[in-house]
């Protein structure tokens, strides 16, 4: 016998039997084929019978160079007899049986999809078709048609849908043929279109007549029907089919009769099948409406509670429970606006801008339509992501990214003339002293030295538009007269009597804000309540203002001391003993009436003098009351008075407890399901005009209503858990993370459950491990006056409640989400405080730098200047720190005024408190008595405002100012009105730029709600074009590396800080910030962004700890160590000519620090998990976690330590 021709061009063994049978069916395609038939069936027999009987010969098929599937399809494309067709689909089945998807993937590339369907169309025109030929062709169609993505337009185009349907309708009480035809309309239904179609040929009601109640027979048919009309109601059309014809009804009616009936789980898959059926109908409205009708709220609700102890079954639990969330009537907030409870009358509103575009807002903007039919399912399945997931979204979304050169690439351009920028020199006189007025004799004749006259303030035209006001929203508004000022009752503030809350309620939907009173310093304030057994009633005292102060000092080391009587005059400067008006249920004050006696308590509280030397209760009442807010506080929480003393070691990261937020989900549908066991008992509200506290010995009383507090609303929801509502920040109506609250009249050992319901932010490090921080009143008297890591059962996930498409602006209604914490109280008659962060307030800022003046170490030179006024009216303070010169002479003032400037910022974000705790380790060290602070000093001129933002801060907002913008995306044009504070900042630097002093390193101190470790964000061009696909020459990239020095350093030094973490990426939706407007307008290479977690690391020394504030503080000094090291490496020679005290402090100041260096080598040793870049806020962790309510899987609610079944991976 000849070689066969195939096996002699495709190089392959002729010895080989089947190729030879390959080759004459090759030789008898067309004609010969069909003039010959009985010789094609034994031929196309022969080789079923030895694909059947060797996997050898399966393999000499299918390998790569044969062309065995290409005569198979060639014969069976151009054979007409039925028997040797029946052999080829038989040879095909065997092939394609085994060995996976590459095989399939052969025979799609080589046509075999438009052969097989070619043959679909063909057999139906037979009368009868012939079963068997149809049952192949279905089977194999239904393997390769997943694996060939034109599939379901190469089935409809070639008329294969009607084919398949017909056969279907006519074989429906055949399971032998109905398993391969619905296995094919699954397929044909993944493409939309063909869905469409189907469902108007009836396929979607020929379904229902497939699927039914339990049964133990035909369970696979049962399970791709299930799958194939879950396939179908995907289609918005095939949905609304469904619905108008009741099904919806008969989805819940069988899936309750498989739940019952399978006792043993023996069929999960068809129980999720049908889930994932009432999933996808429930993505329309009146899906939504249907199954909320039918009671499909009880019913997932009670079969899953049924299956909750079963770990096997947790999918199923998890896709109910997502149904049940996105059928959840969505909801407005409780509240009469969503925007703030308070508004400030600005002085100069911009066309378009934020404040104009909320206050023109037609009234009932805040009410909820189901605006879709979408229901938000194109969501991301967030059960099962991690934190790195979203770095590879960053990776594979990089519009964001600037992608012009041109404007990367820094322009030093001068915006503002030089004429005017010398209103700035006032900040800058250590550049032209000549100290001859100086006792440089006295180490201290440097420190509190005369700050800068103030500059002149621009006139402030009062402008606020309402939704009255449309057809101008420039016209002036007067500001309208303030009420009139409170009297006091039983030693409460009593508001005057207010207008018809009802009638108010209106105002506030018509977006009318309420009037504010004129931002006043407060003559008196007072703190918060007391717990009551802590409140003594004593004589009453005429307390002065002017009286003089004693101290009841303690051991060093010691906190707290032996209670003693004080007198009247003890009052103002007494830290072992505090005395408070009245002792009832009000809110206690220190100061006095008007008349200058008041009945007074005694509360006693811990002197930490020793251990807080820059904290001083009384110095921070007389601070608070120069702080002007827009709710006039008249209080002081007792953590910002008594002061915060940090733990010895870091609190570790919380784990996360299995199941913790399935269950929590569950309690929230109960309310939709049991209303009569909820309370909805309102125990706290700003926007009643008297703010209520509720005193009924049932509920927890709550009050926010001090400098940086916020907290809007609590309703009591059941006996022990309380919905709390944020505040936006004022002139705004969103942003709420920032919380800071007292709670008080708890019962001790009960767990109460807190859920705040209107957070905003996709994801929280809440779902990672981060606790809130409480502060309680007993335990500071006790000698511990500190905030902690508290709560347990703590995730954050999406809730009912949203705004509308108008509110969310012009999004579709974005939904809130929930963070919810449990905590148990341990002291009876306690005050406890909660907050998002540590609390770091403008006032306690005010008393740390009068403080810092008074410890100075000597050789400072320490001016505090106050930069501006805010737009509330708060001074901005400014600090220029660095080394007096050793004498008046020309060499020595050549040399400080030769000093590299160091610019830094922090808190222009109010919420990111950690910055201001990194900023006070950064000015501790800077004024210290150290040899490092010494020689940094002699280095650098630091010009540092530690608080950009103090009206955000002092009002208790999260990210805004009273413009209700973000300071930092004003840098670019910033309005001297509107952002005083930037537009300042910035001239301080464009003055620096003209006279050829810009900093050689500028830093913003920011806070990062996502991301975990302290890291930076700094500027450059090659970094940039790298993540982008522009082609750029070498010369076009040339950029000096020197911005990556300063983060390379600390990653040496600090243990918090991560390398990995940092990016020199420039965005475009980061153009106008301060790192990005500095470097680009003013050419500093070195401009940063230091972003510290809220949460704690995943690497170095504190790997699983929560990050407290003497890490934070550390992590300020430890940037004062790199600058100095930095120094070293840009003017190595400067540290070893300038002049000091001694000449061996060089010698010294060398070995301390390469001792901390090698310390802290020695520290960061510990293997670091890897941390990439992400997008604004977030942070990198192998942890997976659900938290949003629309997901399109049916592992959306997977707990992180809950693994799936083996039955469900399958």
């Amino acid at each position: 016998m000849n070689k066969p021709k195939m096996a002699l061009e495709k190089g392959v063994p002729s010895s080989s039997r089947v190729l030879m049978l390959l080759g004459q069916l090759e030789r008898m395609n067309g004609e010969a084929m069909m003039s010959d038939a009985e010789v094609s069936r034994q031929v196309t027999s022969k080789i079923l019978h030895l694909i059947q009987t060797q996997e050898k010969t399966r393999k000499e098929l299918t390998t790569k160079g044969s062309g065995g599937m290409e005569v198979i399809l060639s014969s069976l494309e151009n054979t007409r007899d039925l028997q040797t067709i029946l052999n080829i689909l038989g040879i095909l089945n065997e092939l394609l049986s085994v060995g996976g998807g590459r095989r399939i993937g052969v025979c799609v590339s080589k046509g075999g999809t438009g052969v097989l369907l070619q043959l679909l169309i063909s057999s139906s025109k037979e009368t009868p078709p012939n079963e068997e030929l149809m049952l192949h062709v279905h089977s194999l169609l239904a393997k390769i048609g997943p694996k060939d993505r034109k599939f379901g337009v190469k089935a409809r185009l070639t008329g294969a849908l009607n084919v398949t349907v017909n056969l279907l309708k006519q074989n429906v009480n055949n399971s032998k043929l109905l398993l391969p035809c619905l296995q094919v309309l699954r397929v044909y239904s993944a493409n939309s279109v063909n869905a469409v179609s189907l469902g108007k040929s009836g396929v979607v009601e020929l379904m229902f007549k497939v699927i039914g109640p339990y049964s133990k027979k035909n369970t696979s048919v049962m399970k791709v029907a299930l799958d194939t009309l879950g396939a179908l109601l995907k289609s918005k059309m095939n949905a609304r089919r469904a619905v108008e014809r009741a099904q919806v009804w008969s989805l819940l009616a069988i899936y309750q009769d498989w739940h019952r009936n399978d006792t043993r789980h023996r069929h999960t898959l068809i129980r999720k099948s049908i889930l994932a059926c009432l999933k996808n109908v429930t993505n329309s409205r009146l899906g939504r409406k249907a199954f909320i009708d039918a009671d499909g709220m009880r019913i997932l609700y009670n079969t899953s509670t049924e299956c909750l102890p079963v770990r096997t079954l947790d999918s199923i639990v998890n896709t109910s429970s997502l149904i049940m969330r996105k059928c959840f009537p969505k909801n407005r907030l409780p509240l009469p606006t969503i925007k703030s409870a308070y508004q400030y009358a600005l002085p100069h509103v911009p066309a378009g801008g934020p404040v104009e575009q909320m206050y023109n807002q037609p009234p009932g903007v805040d009410d909820v339509v189901d605006e879709s039919d979408d229901n938000e399912d194109v969501e991301l399945d967030t059960e099962n992501d991690t934190e790195n997931e979203e770095d590879d979204k960053d990776k594979n979304e990089n519009d964001d990214i600037e992608t012009d050169i041109a404007k990367l690439r820094p322009r030093h351009t001068q915006s503002r003339p030089i004429d005017e920028l010398r209103v700035y020199e006032r900040f800058f006189l250590e550049l032209s002293e000549d100290f001859l007025d100086f006792d440089l004799s006295d180490p201290r004749s440097g420190i509190g030295v005369t700050p800068a006259p103030p500059l002149p303030k621009p006139p402030k035209p009062t402008t606020l538009p309402t939704a009255d006001q449309q057809q101008d929203p420039h016209r002036p508004v007067p500001t309208p007269p303030p009420p009139p000022p409170p009297s006091t009752k039983d030693n409460q503030l009593v508001d005057p009597p207010a207008a018809d809350p009802a009638a108010q309620a209106r105002q506030l939907e018509k977006g009318e804000p309420r009037a504010p009173e004129p931002l006043e310093p407060q003559e008196s304030i007072g703190l918060s309540r007391a717990p009551e057994k802590l409140l003594l009633l004593g004589e009453t005292f005429s307390l002065s203002p002017a009286a003089p102060t004693t101290q009841d000092h303690t051991p060093q080391g010691e906190i707290g001391g032996t209670p003693r009587i004080l007198e009247a005059a003890d009052l103002s400067g007494s830290l072992g003993r505090l005395l408070l008006e009245g002792c009832g249920s009000g809110a206690p004050s220190v100061g006095g009436s008007e008349d200058g006696s008041v009945e007074q308590g005694v509360l006693e509280v811990p002197d930490t003098a020793a251990m807080l030397p820059l904290h001083d209760p009384e110095l921070y009442i007389q601070m608070a009351k120069g702080t002007r807010s827009v709710p006039s506080y008249t209080e002081v929480a007792y953590p910002d008075y008594c002061g915060h003393l940090a733990p010895t070691t870091p609190e570790p990261i919380l784990e996360r407890v299995y199941g913790v937020q399935r269950t929590k989900i569950f309690q929230d549908i109960e309310r939709l399901i049991h209303p009569n066991d909820i309370l909805d008992k309102v125990v706290y509200d700003l926007d009643l005009p008297s703010c209520p506290v509720i005193d009924d010995g049932e509920s927890l009383k709550f009050n926010s209503q001090f400098e940086s507090g916020n907290l809007r609303k609590a309703i009591q929801v059941r006996k022990f858990e309380y919905d709390l509502i944020l505040n936006s920040d004022i002139n705004s109506n969103h942003y709420h993370q920032w919380f800071y609250f007292e709670v008080s009249g708890m019962q001790v050992g009960t767990p109460y459950r807190f859920n705040i319901i209107n957070c905003e932010k996709a994801n929280s490090q809440f779902n990672y491990g981060m606790q809130v921080l409480m502060y309680s009143v007993q335990e500071a008297i006790g000698g511990r006056p500190q905030w902690g890591r508290t709560g347990q059962d703590i995730c954050y996930y999406k809730n009912h409640f949203s705004r509308s498409s108008i509110a969310a602006g012009g999004q579709k209604g974005k939904s809130y989400y929930t963070m919810t914490f449990t905590v148990t109280f341990q002291h009876k008659d306690d005050v406890c405080y909660f907050a998002y962060h540590y609390p770091y307030t403008y006032s306690t800022l005010k008393m740390h730098l009068q403080k810092l003046q008074e410890k100075c170490a000597d050789g400072v030179y320490l001016r505090e200047d106050v930069l501006c006024d805010t737009v509330g009216g708060n001074p901005c303070p400014m600090l220029t720190i660095t080394a007096m010169p050793d004498t008046a002479g020309h060499t020595h003032l050549n040399q400080l005024r030769g000093r590299p400037v160091v610019f830094l910022t922090a808190r222009v974000h109010p919420g990111e408190t950690n910055a201001s705790w990194v900023m006070k380790g950064t000015l501790e060290f800077l004024i210290g008595t150290s040899p490092l602070a010494q020689s940094l000093r002699a280095c650098y001129l630091f010009k540092i405002i530690p608080m950009l933002n103090p009206d955000g801060v002092i009002n208790g907002n999260h990210r805004c100012s009273l413009s209700g913008e973000d300071l930092n995306r004003q840098w670019q044009s910033p309005n001297l009105e509107l952002h005083p504070t930037i537009y300042h900042a910035k001239g301080l630097l464009q003055y620096l730029n003209a006279i050829q002093r810009a900093p050689l390193v500028f830093c913003d101190y920011h806070g990062h709600s996502r991301k975990k470790n302290v890291f930076m964000y700094g500027c450059s061009v090659k970094e940039t074009v790298w993540q982008t696909n522009i082609n750029a020459s070498s010369c076009e990239l040339h950029e000096d590396l020197g911005y990556r020095t300063l983060p390379k350093l600390l990653s040496q030094l600090a243990p918090a800080f991560s390398m990995s973490s940092c990016s020199f990426v420039v965005e475009r939706s980061k153009e106008s910030t301060a790192r990005v407007v500095v470097w680009r307008e003013l050419g500093v290479q070195r401009s940063y962004t230091m972003e510290s977690t809220l949460c704690g690391c995943d690497q170095g020394k504190y790997k699983g700890m929560q990050m407290g504030t003497r890490e934070l503080e550390e992590m300020g000094s430890q940037l004062c160590v790199a600058l100095l090291r930095l120094h070293r490496l840009t003017s190595p020679l400067e540290l070893h000519t300038h002049t000091h005290t001694h000449a061996h402090t060089h010698t010294q100041l060398l070995e301390v620090e390469n001792e901390l260096i090698e310390t802290q080598h020695r520290r960061c040793s510990v293997t670091t998990s890897p941390s990439t870049y992400v997008l604004d806020e977030d942070e990198p962790v192998l942890e997976e976690v659900d938290y949003s309510a629309d997901s399109d899987t049916d592992q959306e609610l997977q707990d992180p330590t809950e693994p799936l079944s083996d039955s469900e991976i399958n």
